[in-house]
């Protein structure tokens, strides 16, 4: 549900907080007041197009922020908002926003994340539907109305199946035209692959050697460096005349006369013995060292090769040797389809075969089963739409097929909802025909339209919020009151946000507010305001023309069957 909707610097707004509450929720006022105001801001915060002059007067910026209370967020709309990068609801609220500045600079941002105003509108979709004179109206769409008529017959398992086929032979055909390709085309593709596969595949390729080569190869090209080195450090060790361990026993030497002259220096000549050895121990070690390295030209070359090999390898078919065996993997199940393309292209037909039959089969039999549910649906939508004055009016729904020959015709490709194409008419006078509810040109007529299909399928349809604008246009007497019973039952499963002129049908409502237009420091804006019961009463004396004590009783009528309830 909707929960806040807040506007600062809309027309004659200038800084107004709307909290709604679950149910039905009407708002009244004379005309002219700013009632209007409530729905330009949601069209904007939904992704309309913003008139930069619908900024207020002296203000540089127009901001709408929508607040939403989603206690089950729909699925669909939770991969749509992860899709497009926007952080996920905390403490189940949506929250919508939308600025623009007299400059053109526009911004729009949902849950704090900054998006486009495409994704605003396709969020709007799935959580507001409005009725009137607006563009908001998803039971206007052919392909929303056919959902709710399958929603409405419990066809949606069928649909879904139906779906499914569609996916599966969109996969076959793009595996099929993998393979249908030009006699040069497929010399050229095998030959490619076949050079890829085998070039891949001779290297004997391991994920982990390159690592290990390449100190390898360090190593055996410093080879004759290492055996220099090592060499010096013997000399400087053991082998020269002025060497350390000759030095080192002169040492030795001196430090045996000194303990023979003093035995409390004993501990000089252990010391000196330590050393020597760790000496000795280094002389044997490097020796052993300078043993192993070896200056093979031969094997140089070849370290300097595989490692050249394997940087061809790597710059041709991925960025690690990981990669370049993914890729010569990928090569030859490529290369052994395409030599197997006959017996491929054989199982494939085949099994394209089938899933045309069974989409044949499967949208035959979503097709018959919807011809059932059109005239229960039309026949529950006519009812309701003569307790809203339509007395002689009929909603007809027209379902066109496909026949066996279109759909057989190559070229046919049915979409994921069916072989139908669906439209809701509606017949308003005896003798007129039906038209597209698209068509219909009254605004009031529309409204009660909608006012009564939503009624039917309020248990199906899944839109959270219902706004409703104009229902009451060219409504009276007891149609009036029949249009206040409709959105309070609609209200039973949906938030209704209804904008009347009517005390019936705002009477109806569980919470009503009040647009009121003031003149504060010399400039005039509109503010809103929730009605207790008194003042209720007052504003519905008002709607039915006056504040007599006539009118006020009246009011006071109106509200006792919500009272009761």
């Amino acid at each position: 549900m909707l929960t806040t909707l807040r506007i600062k610097n809309l027309a004659l707004v200038s800084d107004l907080t709307l909290e709604l509450l679950p149910g039905y929720n009407a708002i009244t006022g004379e005309t002219g007041a700013g009632k209007s105001i409530i729905i330009g801001a949601l069209n904007l915060v939904l992704g309309e197009r913003a008139d930069r002059q619908l900024i207020r007067s002296g203000a540089d910026s127009c901001s709408v922020e929508a607040v939403f209370d989603l206690p089950a967020i729909r699925p669909e709309l939770a991969t749509l908002l992860e899709e497009n990068g926007v952080e996920p609801c905390e403490g189940a609220q949506l929250v919508l926003k939308r600025t623009f500045t007299a400059a053109g600079a526009n911004r729009q941002f949902v849950n704090g994340s900054p998006t486009t105003l495409a994704l605003l509108g396709s969020i709007g979709q799935w959580l507001v539907d409005m009725h009137g004179p607006h563009d908001h109206q998803s039971l206007l769409q052919p392909t929303r109305q056919l959902a709710i008529l399958d929603a409405f017959g419990g066809l949606v398992a069928q649909r879904e199946l139906f779906a499914q086929l569609v996916r599966r032979r969109v996969e076959l055909e793009t595996e099929k035209a993998a393979l249908i390709i030009d006699d040069r085309t497929y010399a050229q593709q095998l030959e490619l692959l076949r050079h890829q596969a085998t070039e891949i595949t001779a290297a004997k390729l391991h994920p982990d050697e390159e690592a290990a080569l390449e100190q390898e190869f360090h190593r055996a090209s410093n080879s004759a460096r290492l055996l220099q080195l090592a060499q010096s450090a013997l000399n400087l060790l053991g082998e020269d005349d002025n060497s350390l361990l000759t030095q080192l026993g002169a040492v030795g030497r001196l430090l045996q006369e000194i303990q023979r002259i003093d035995s409390a220096a004993a501990p000089l000549a252990q010391t000196h013995e330590s050393a020597a050895s760790t000496l000795h121990d280094l002389q044997t070690v490097l020796t052993r060292y300078a043993d192993r390295v070896e200056v093979d030209p031969a094997r140089l070359q070849e370290m300097e090769e595989r490692l050249n090999l394997l940087h061809s390898l790597k710059r041709k078919y991925g960025g690690s040797l990981a990669d370049v065996i993914a890729f010569g993997d990928e090569s030859r199940r490529k290369l052994a389809s395409l030599e197997q393309r006959e017996a491929e292209l054989a199982r494939l037909h085949a099994a394209l075969d089938q899933v045309k039959a069974e989409l044949w089969r499967a949208g035959s039999d979503l097709s018959a089963r919807r011809r059932k549910v059109i005239p229960k649906l039309a026949k529950a939508a006519t009812r309701q739409l003569e307790d809203l004055g339509f007395q002689q009016s009929q909603l007809d729904i027209a379902l066109k097929g496909v026949s066996a020959e279109e759909f057989a015709h190559p070229d046919f490709r049915p979409a994921s909802t069916g072989l139908d194409v669906i439209e809701f008419q509606f017949a308003p006078n005896p003798g007129e025909p039906a038209r597209p509810l698209r068509a219909i040109a009254s605004s009031g007529e529309m409204a009660r339209v909608m006012l009564a299909l939503k009624t039917v399928l309020a248990s199906e349809d899944e839109v959270p919020v219902l706004i409703f604008d104009e229902v009451d246009a060219n409504v009276g007497g007891e149609t009036a009151n029949a249009v206040g019973d409709k959105m309070r039952q609609i209200a039973r499963q949906h938030q209704v946000l209804c904008i009347t002129h009517l005390a019936p049908v705002a009477a109806a409502a569980a919470t009503h507010f009040v647009v009121l237009k003031q003149i504060k420091d010399g400039r005039t804006v509109s503010q809103i305001q929730r009605l207790e019961k008194p003042a209720r009463i007052t504003e519905l004396a008002r709607m039915l023309g006056g504040h007599s004590d006539a009118a006020r009783q009246h009011a006071e009528a109106l509200l006792q069957p919500v009272v009761s309830k």
